[in-house]
């Protein structure tokens, strides 16, 4: 890493601009071919894909185009008074005619009526375009938005809801902008300097801009859902900004203890630069470890914040050493540069005093501290044990929306399954199997739980019809889920008994149960994986066999805690609104997962970092307890502060307004402080005072057998290191 370090130095100005035109030459590229996200959810050998492709495959899904309604109420006369009919058969005219749009099928026809309320107070239309997808303009759907906020008047509300208009919700611009400035904060009160708090934050977002553009391009070549983005700049910012800081952390420690800048970059390289890489692959062995799940959503997401992480680790390793080249001394603070320039040298590991008190009281009370921790961590992971997994509909988008207002209008008067109904997709061969699905019908409408039955016609010469069940509950409530498994497990196959009819629960509510429920199914196999690459990861790091199962048992309190937090605020509803995200609901199912792999990754990077330094102590001085006392001191500042910085950027995506990075990021900061400040700060340090020298035991025939890593590279004294003024960079030429 020394090697790179100073090619890096030596070509300093080259390589910033090999960075700059990676990002306009990339940026160029986007901004002609665009984006083409997917984001289907749909899962291949379930129930709800076999009824969507007997769907598809008989043309029962004939329009191409994205549709959605256009819903209006009346709360003191009917929609069908001639001033109301009036102005909104004009509105639906006008929008028929509009650019983009396939067809309207209204209330106000014979075919229509079905679509007023039976109390007459709300009524729909469905619009359908021609595109869907990518492929959809935004201008078209805009006009049609501004066709029908003009129809509006007087106790006449019209609102917007469905596919096509309900991707309103997005993540504010103003996260990221949010969580980078709370980090420079953070970074100058650290640094004292505004050069080196800016070097972080400079990296990061060259690693995150790069990915991101790399990751629209992709979209192209495989298939990712339009939260990837988001997904790798939460991920990418956190990660990008603390490697970044771990190594100019280091790199000012040279400085300070006497060495050159271009020898404190290639020392900082080689030591801290070997974790940064040790710990980026992690995460990205996490992540990607998500392909095994086979879920198309999920492996989009993985890939894409994989691809940040690797990108953030490669500026880290080669744009900031020669960011530090061109800054000199200047990444130092005034004061710090007067003292080198007088020769006043500070040691490399001398220890700020009030960590290292904490430590030594860490080290005086560990059964105390360690009971402490695991009480407060268990508190915070309890709620967890209640999961819910589903998926957010417009039911949960904030109150103020117009996907959200349309949602409970349509609530309020057809009933609230009317916005998630199921479609009993059939295939009756012969005449028996046909005359068993019309009974199946009837009988629907008797069963618990079912508010409507509208059954289909075959069309002649087609053996597949159609029964649209509307539940008495909404699209997220557990009596839903239970509707779908009576159905499934007990009504349908009563019905199918001693004939050839073959009858599929399908439509988005019953593919959103199916998704949540294989992803529920995996999840534990995945942990296991994770738990057990963890484990085999830190063996060959510390070559101790107690060290690994202590990180993996963390790594365990770590999510848990991550999962109840976001249990509390998003299925209890405690603070979801607030944070723009909607009412209580079920978790959306992707996040437990991809908590677990960005999780594991980032408690790795901590552990790696503190044990890390207490095995130096430990092969220097074979004091267990003045191992990991000294080990906590000298690396409990940047793990505060990389866990701050951390928790700033993934609490600012917490707000941005779209559920599921909201629960990422809640789940991702609280994880990430409690890790951080309960964790390595008290209960690793604890326990490893506890279990004595043990924590360093390994067996002989497995250390005969397992090869030797060095997670921070060479971090012997070298003659660089004594306090000398290099005459390649004179330190009196700073102040």
């Amino acid at each position: 890493m020394s090697v790179l370090a100073r090619w890096c130095h030596a070509h300093r100005l080259a390589v910033v601009l090999l960075w700059l035109g990676l990002l306009v030459s990339l940026g160029a590229g986007v901004m002609s071919a665009g984006s083409n996200y997917s984001n289907s959810t749909t899962l291949p050998n379930t129930e709800s894909s076999t009824a969507l492709a007997l769907l598809q495959k008989t043309g029962g899904s004939a329009a191409t185009g994205d549709s959605g309604q256009v819903v209006w109420q009346s709360d003191h006369g009917s929609v069908r008074d001639a001033w109301v009919k009036q102005r909104m058969s004009l509105a639906l005219r006008e929008i028929s005619e509009a650019d983009g749009v396939a067809s309207v099928a209204g209330p106000y026809t014979s075919q229509g009526a079905v679509q007023v309320s039976k109390d007459g107070h709300t009524a729909y239309a469905t619009v359908v375009f021609d595109k869907g997808g990518a492929d959809l303009a935004k201008a078209d759907v805009d006009r049609v938005k501004d066709i029908a906020a003009r129809a509006r008047a007087g106790d006449l509300d019209v609102q917007l809801g469905g596919q096509a208009f309900g991707a309103g919700v997005k993540v504010s611009e103003l996260s990221e902008i949010v969580g980078i400035g709370a980090a420079l904060v953070v970074l100058f009160l650290m640094f004292r300097s505004m050069w080196a708090a800016a070097l972080p934050i400079l990296t990061g977002v060259a690693g995150v801009g790069t990915a991101l553009f790399m990751t629209i391009l992709l979209s192209h070549v495989v298939t990712l859902p339009d939260t990837t983005p988001t997904m790798g700049a939460l991920v990418g910012l956190g990660v990008g900004i603390d490697y970044a800081l771990f190594i100019v952390h280091r790199h000012r420690k040279g400085l300070m203890a006497g060495m050159g800048v271009a020898e404190a970059s290639a020392k900082a390289l080689n030591t801290s630069g070997h974790a940064v890489v040790f710990a980026g692959l992690t995460v990205v062995v996490a992540l990607l470890g998500m392909l095994t799940l086979g879920v198309g959503i999920l492996s989009g997401m993985a890939l894409g914040a994989a691809l940040t992480v690797l990108l953030t680790v490669l500026a880290a390793v080669t744009l900031l050493p020669a960011l530090l080249g061109l800054l000199g001394m200047r990444v130092l603070s005034r004061r710090q540069r007067r003292e080198v320039a007088a020769g006043r040298f500070t040691p490399p590991h001398e220890a700020p005093g009030r960590w290292a008190r904490w430590a030594a009281a860490v080290q005086g009370r560990p059964k105390r501290m360690a009971v402490i921790a695991t009480v407060l961590l268990a508190a915070v992971a309890l709620p967890g044990l209640s999961i819910r997994l589903g998926a957010a509909d417009a039911g949960n988008n904030p109150t103020s929306s117009s996907s959200r207002q349309a949602y409970d209008m349509l609530a309020d008067g057809f009933g609230p399954g009317f916005n998630g109904p199921l479609l009993l997709v059939a295939k009756a061969p012969d005449a028996q199997a046909k005359a068993r699905l019309a009974d199946l019908a009837d009988e629907l409408t008797s069963v618990d739980g079912v508010a409507a039955v509208a059954p289909a016609p075959l069309p002649k010469g087609q053996d597949v019809g159609v029964i649209t069940v509307l539940p008495t509950s909404s699209p997220q409530s557990e009596k839903t889920s239970d509707l779908i498994d009576h159905l499934r497990h007990d009504v349908v196959p009563a019905a199918e008994r001693g004939s050839d009819l073959k009858v599929y629960v399908g439509g988005a509510t019953a593919g959103s149960t199916d998704f949540a429920s294989v992803l529920t199914s995996k999840i534990p196999l995945f942990l296991l994986v994770i738990v057990a690459l963890g484990f085999i990861l830190l063996t060959l790091a510390f070559r101790s066999v107690l060290i690994p199962a202590i990180g993996a048992v963390m790594n365990l309190l770590t999510m848990g805690a991550a999962f109840g937090a976001i249990v509390l605020v998003f299925q209890h509803g405690l603070g979801s609104e607030a944070l723009g995200a909607g009412s209580a609901g079920p978790i959306e199912a992707v996040v437990p997962v991809l908590i677990v792999g960005v999780m594991f990754g980032l408690s790795m990077d901590y552990q790696v970092f503190l044990v890390s330094r207490m095995h130096e102590e430990w092969t220097h001085t074979r004091d267990n307890h003045r191992a990991v006392r000294v080990g906590q001191s000298d690396t409990a500042l940047v793990i505060a502060v990389a866990a701050t910085i951390m928790f700033c950027v993934f609490i600012a995506f917490a707000g941005g307004g779209m559920r599921l990075i909201s629960e990422f990021g809640l789940g991702l900061a609280v994880a990430v402080l409690l890790d951080a400040f309960l964790i390595r700060m008290v209960l690793v340090p604890a326990l490893m005072h506890l279990t004595g020298k043990a924590n360093w035991w390994l067996p002989g025939w497995l250390e005969r057998r397992i090869p030797h890593l060095s997670v921070e590279g060479d971090t012997t004294p070298s003659p660089a290191a004594q306090p000398t003024r290099p005459e390649e960079e004179p330190v009196r030429s700073v102040q």
